[in-house]
């Protein structure tokens, strides 16, 4: 994949991972605030938190890649596991709120890894900067 299309679609997804956490993060504060329990409206945050960081995590890896695309392929990686993490680990975050489901909370952990990953080869695409 070129690095232009790998910039616009880190781009886009960020932005809508960005929007969403602002949306969800106001849907939980008003519209859940009386319908969830101070612990599931607590988990329901921190997903919306971590998107919201990856979000823009994910935005400055569209931006680094596109100044350095010697460095694509780490910055490749780390912008599809920083967008794997979001979807698992906010997404479990928002389903075991919202369902209480506590197999859900087993999840989150994966999504947690994906996160690591993707700053790892940052930091890795860091070293490589020519």
């Amino acid at each position: 994949m070129s690095t232009l299309i790998l910039t616009r679609i880190f781009i886009a997804v960020a932005a809508v991972f960005g929007g969403l956490s602002v949306a969800g993060g106001a849907f939980a504060s008003h519209a859940l605030k009386n319908q969830l329990s101070d612990r599931a409206l607590g988990i329901f945050e921190t997903g919306a938190r971590y998107q919201m960081y990856h979000a823009l995590a994910l935005l400055l890896v569209a931006l680094l890649l596109s100044r350095a695309p010697e460095s694509e392929t780490f910055f490749a990686v780390a912008g599809w596991a920083f967008i794997v993490g979001t979807i698992v680990f906010s997404g479990s975050l928002y389903a075991l709120s919202l369902t209480d489901i506590k197999w859900l909370g087993a999840i989150t952990p994966v999504g947690g890894v994906a996160f690591i990953v993707g700053w790892g080869c940052l930091a890795v695409a860091a070293l490589t900067f020519k």
